[in-house]
């Protein structure tokens, strides 16, 4: 019993010689037999094209070079403008190699000689097959490719629809961002809203991994928060929140590293907790930058027994918190050296009087001279919030 291993190829045989198509279909019985091949005849390339027209299960083209109405060259022609899958194997006989050479230049795959030897012609067909087989492996790859971007395109545009709108005008702030995904979408994300007329909360998250998987994780965090904090919750129980319903998502494998900072706009009290993430830097007007020290913490989605602790610091007029992600120090040179917290925190000082945007831009800007155009390998976040205070 044969086991056919792949659709027939369905073969185009195109010759004015009447005793071709007989001896073909004898030649060829057993394969025709056992579903391997498929053969329709054509008299000349003009009858060849209207068969193709109506038969888009044609893959390959077996044509001789001479024949009347439309040779076998212009047929070769009108074959390669045709948006389909297809191969040419052109016949003709042995001393006419300018016409073979010819249709070689002109796209052929192969060529037989005649008188044809049918144990060369098998041979021939069945590495046309093969590259059919390629080609048409290679276009489904592509396709695939193709819906892949397309989806990735999608996902980048609805992780960017989550990410806050400006402000707009709020004299007693000024906040700007930028994210920097290694990929299509990013694991990181920053949020910020007013709650209430008095409270100003902002966040930064890093979920391990990158990629459709993290922003889906990150998607879920960032909705789990907001909901807490619109209700008036603290940020440690905003992160236990997110914490409990992340757990089961994660399922230990994936979590999230959270800041969440409450800001008063009167008082300039600033309350925050972080779930695993690096703490802020705060820059006073005069330059002298401090980071805040990390109060005990757990990462968030990985622990039942994760518990959040809030520090307290208070933020005066002028005062910028810069919030980022571990892409910026560990963002690497060619040298595999990283950046680092000592050079961020020399960074943050000499650019201490610039705008939120400024300052968000001229770090982003230095961490891409320091790689020097070596991979990013991680996504980079960033988040400036300047108190200006409420006059």
């Amino acid at each position: 019993m044969t086991i056919q291993t792949r659709p027939a190829v369905k073969i185009l045989v195109v010759d004015d010689e009447p005793d071709l198509e007989p001896l073909m279909l004898q030649r060829f019985r057993r394969q025709i037999r056992d579903g391997e091949m498929r053969f329709v005849f054509a008299r000349d390339g003009r009858e060849a094209l209207s068969k193709l027209e109506d038969d888009l299960e044609i893959e390959l083209v077996l044509s001789d070079i001479n024949m009347p109405v439309m040779d076998g060259l212009a047929l070769l022609a009108a074959l390669n403008e045709m948006p389909r899958l297809l191969k040419t194997v052109m016949v003709s006989a042995y001393n006419d190699m300018l016409n073979i050479r010819i249709a070689m230049n002109r796209g052929a795959y192969d060529f037989v000689t005649k008188p044809i030897d049918f144990d060369d012609l098998e041979t021939t067909v069945r590495k046309t097959f093969r590259e059919l087989d390629t080609l048409r492996e290679a276009r489904k790859t592509r396709v695939q490719l193709d819906e892949i971007h397309a989806e990735l395109a999608v996902a980048a545009a609805i992780q960017q629809s989550l990410l806050p709108l400006p402000l707009g005008e709020d004299s007693s702030l000024d906040v700007a961002a930028m994210m920097l995904p290694a990929r299509h979408v990013s694991g990181d994300f920053y949020d910020y809203f007013h709650i209430g007329d008095r409270h100003f909360g902002f966040v930064m998250g890093d979920v391990a991994g990158k990629g459709i998987p993290a922003a889906l994780f990150m998607a879920v965090a960032r909705t789990v928060l907001r909901a807490q904090a619109f209700q008036g919750a603290t940020p440690d129980r905003c992160l236990s929140a997110v914490n409990r319903v992340l757990l089961p998502q994660g399922a230990a494998e994936t979590y999230v590293t959270l800041f969440y900072g409450i800001l008063d706009l009167e008082s300039g009290k600033l309350v925050w907790t972080t779930g695993g993430h690096t703490p802020p830097w705060i820059v006073p007007a005069d330059g002298l930058a401090r980071q805040l020290k990390n109060n005990c913490s757990f990462m968030v989605g990985m622990f039942e027994e994760a518990c959040f602790e809030c520090a307290e610091t208070t933020i005066h007029p002028g005062d910028t918190i810069i919030v980022y992600t571990d892409g910026i120090t560990d963002a690497e040179n060619p040298k595999g050296e990283m950046f680092g917290k000592v050079r961020l925190s020399a960074l943050i000082r000499d650019i201490h009087e610039a705008s939120a945007a400024g300052m968000t831009g001229r770090i982003v800007e230095t961490i891409r001279d320091f790689t020097a155009g070596a991979p990013q390998a991680d996504d980079i976040t960033l988040l400036a919030v300047r108190f200006n205070g409420r006059q």
